[in-house]
């Protein structure tokens, strides 16, 4: 091979490799790409948001169901107001308000409930209820949690609060049970 040849070639060769950057169609691929992970991974993502927000409910309900036991030990009815049981953001009187739900308070010597009613149409909502049993020279002290169906704003019942026996502290017949105890 020629030398001038040679040389051109290998001008050739060098020239190319100085070019740097993405092709176009490169750039689609990749692009496409993205695209298709996003469209897989939003949905799960979201799903993850709305179920973080009703742990938020979950929590509440169960906190205040543990803390009205406590405070019918040691009081002859259970709390009518946040402002007694002090349970984190909560507060005020029967009613309170976070960001995602509104908390219902009812308490008399017997039964207390609690109701937190979703203010978002991508969240179930949630009751509770504690009841207090006197079983032959002792009390007994039961509480329930109930999740909605579906999702969605809107009233949430009470769960059933029966005083003469623990087996019939019971979520409505729609509602799912989470906790009976």
């Amino acid at each position: 091979m020629k030398t001038e040849l040679k040389w051109k070639l290998i001008q050739y060769i060098n020239s190319n490799r100085n070019e740097k950057g993405f092709t176009l169609v490169e750039l689609l691929v990749v692009i496409i790409i993205i695209g298709i992970l996003a469209a897989v991974g939003l949905p799960s993502f979201l799903s993850q948001a709305s179920k973080a927000k009703q742990v938020e409910a979950r929590q509440n309900v169960v906190a205040i169901n543990r803390t009205q036991s406590a405070f019918r030990s040691e009081n002859t009815t259970f709390a009518t107001t946040f402002d007694i049981l002090a349970i984190g953001t909560l507060r005020g009187t029967a009613n309170s308000t976070t960001t995602q739900y509104s908390y219902d308070l009812t308490g008399s010597a017997s039964t207390a409930g609690i109701t937190a009613t979703s203010l978002d149409v991508t969240l179930k909502g949630y009751s509770g209820g504690t009841t207090h049993y006197g079983l032959i020279g002792q009390a007994v002290i039961a509480s329930s949690l109930c999740e909605t169906p579906n999702i969605g704003t809107g009233s949430v019942s009470l769960p059933p609060l029966d005083s003469t026996s623990v087996t019939t502290h019971e979520c409505p017949a729609t509602y799912i049970k989470l906790m009976n105890g």
